[in-house]
Formats: C-alpha cells, structure tokens, sequence
C-alpha cells in the first residue's frame, strides 16, 4: 500500500468522526455501533477499521473534538479575573450568564450528545470510565473546567467577604451541576419537541438567572437582580 501523509491520515479520521458526530445527534450513545458509522461514511468497513480498532477509539477522539472545539477556558478566567470581589453576587450572575450563552451557542445537536453522553454513563458506568481515562489533562469537558474554577472563586470570595453559606462549598458546587444539567435537558426538550406545554418555557437565560439567584442566597448574600 502507498505511503500515506499525516495529514491525510488526520483527515480521514476526522471524516469518520465528523460522521460519528452525526450518528450520535440522532441517537443514543448506548445503542451505536461501528457499522452506524460505516454507514454515514461510505467507507469500506476495512477503511474504518484501518484507522479505529473499535467503537470506543471513535467516540473518545469525538469527546476531544467537542471539548476543544468548545472550550470556556478563556471567558471564565477573564469574568473571574475581573471580578470585584466586594461585588461578587454581580460575577456569580456573569458567570451564569456566560454559560447561558454557551449552551445557546454550542446548540442542540451538540447537547443531545452530551446527554447522550450521560446515559452511557449511568447504563455503562465501565465503559464510559474507560474512555474517560483515555483523556488528557486539556482534552476534559468545559463542564470539568468551570467546575474547578468556580468552586476556587466561592472559596476565595467567603474569605474575603467573611461570608456565611447556609451550605458547604461542595454543596453548592454539586447544586450547580445538578442544575446544569437539569437546564441543559430542559432546553434540549423545549426545542426538540414543540409541544404546547413548553413552549415558550425553559429559556437558558431564564433558567441561569435562578441558578445564579439560588446560589447568591445560598453564599449569605442578596440576589437583588
């Protein structure tokens, strides 16, 4: 066989993940296989096979691809950065807003693959751990980040405050995830499925204003905004 460049190696792995990308906007993780993705290609099961071994190589290289394609990094270091820490209640609703922005900008194809992404999770706890373990430092999700900044800001904004949360910062941390996702599955449904009930509802800019609210009150201050 011919000698082939990197580049077109890369490319072609990014052609088979580009499809993979597809395939999981229109269904569930849990129940893909490689011939989904031989399908959407076009590719020759031994052309996939020639740059994948299995399944699992395919979607940790899309987990890449999104995470760093889709990166917070930058706007929640520059809204920490600049934060006033005497009026941190106005950086908790930045920080909210920001990820409203973000859920809006990435859409709902993306989403449904993160959700997608959870239910591999709950239902293949091992597998899911696997391809996770594959990742490196900068390949983990925006979430992971955010996570990690966030929780350093509360902390550093109750010492200088003296501030008194009525709950732990573990607490509340663990509060925002859960609510993330809650929002996150709230606005992916309001789009996807238009029913009278919902219209108009689940708003991520709505919905990141109350967290933001819960979580002033939940630091001891006031949620005036």
């Amino acid at each position: 066989m011919p000698r082939v460049s990197e580049e077109y190696i890369r490319n072609k792995r990014r052609e088979i993940v580009d499809a993979a990308y597809r395939v999981c906007t229109r269904k569930p993780i849990t129940s893909i296989e490689m011939k989904d993705i031989i399908a959407e290609t076009d590719f020759s099961h031994g052309v996939i096979y020639r740059y994948y071994k299995d399944l699992d190589e395919v979607l940790r290289d899309l987990v890449i691809t999104i995470n760093s394609n889709n990166k917070i990094d930058d706007s929640l270091d520059d809204i920490i950065r600049n934060a006033d820490p005497d009026n941190w209640e106005q950086a908790i609703y930045d920080i909210c807003d920001m990820q409203a922005g973000y859920m809006r900008s990435v859409g709902t194809d993306l989403l449904k693959v993160s959700i997608y992404s959870d239910m591999l999770a709950m239902t293949d706890p091992d597998r899911a751990m696997k391809i996770a373990q594959r990742l490196g430092k900068d390949e983990q999700s925006p979430l992971l980040y955010a996570t990690v900044k966030t929780e350093e800001f509360l902390k550093k904004i109750i010492s200088h405050n003296n501030l008194h949360p009525v709950s732990s910062v573990d607490e509340i941390i663990q509060f925002m995830i859960v609510t993330y996702h809650g929002i996150q599955t709230g606005y992916v449904l309001s789009e996807c499925f238009r029913a009278e009930h919902i219209d108009g509802k689940y708003k991520p800019e709505d919905m990141f204003r109350q967290l933001a609210r819960s979580v002033i009150l939940m630091m001891g201050g006031e949620a005036e905004r």
